[in-house]
């Protein structure tokens, strides 16, 4: 492997690392908040949500190694990735930290138009990488219609 691959590697690392601890971080100041809403009956037990979110962003990261192991990642999926990762930190922010259920609303179906925009320009390039990332914009939609239900309960 050479040096450039392993840079763009260890900076993609880097980057998920940040997304998912600065999401986490986010998260966490909210959680008092979090707990006291009204949710649907049909919610989900606490403990599915970061075990989800854990396999999404490992996934991520063995595709992204394999990938660059292989092969350049093009612009345009990089692009992608970036906008992804700002989005799902930012709705971390809004919701959680700022407890701003609508807004909340807009930045993650924004998060989640850009996640199928992401599948679709990977599955372009590499079909088996798109499907296996498909599981991302599979739970955008699920935290996407609970956000939805708790702003619509509270």
């Amino acid at each position: 492997m050479e040096k450039s691959q392993i840079k763009k590697i260890v900076v993609s690392f880097v980057i998920i690392a940040l997304v998912a601890g600065l999401g986490s971080l986010f998260v966490n100041l909210g959680m008092d908040w979090f707990n006291a809403l009204k949710k649907p009956t049909q919610w989900l037990p606490n403990f599915v949500i970061p075990i989800v979110w854990s396999v999404v962003y490992v996934t991520f990261g063995v595709i992204i190694f394999i990938w660059y192991k292989d092969d350049d990642i093009p612009t345009s999926t990089i692009v992608l990735m970036l906008i992804n990762a700002v989005l799902n930190v930012l709705w971390c922010l809004t919701f959680f930290t700022l407890k701003q259920l609508f807004l909340g609303n807009i930045v993650i179906l924004l998060n989640l138009i850009v996640g199928f925009a992401l599948i679709v320009d990977i599955i372009n390039y590499n079909k088996i990488y798109g499907y296996i990332l498909s599981i991302y914009p599979i739970w955008l939609s699920i935290a996407t219609t609970l956000n939805l239900a708790l702003w619509i309960l509270n």
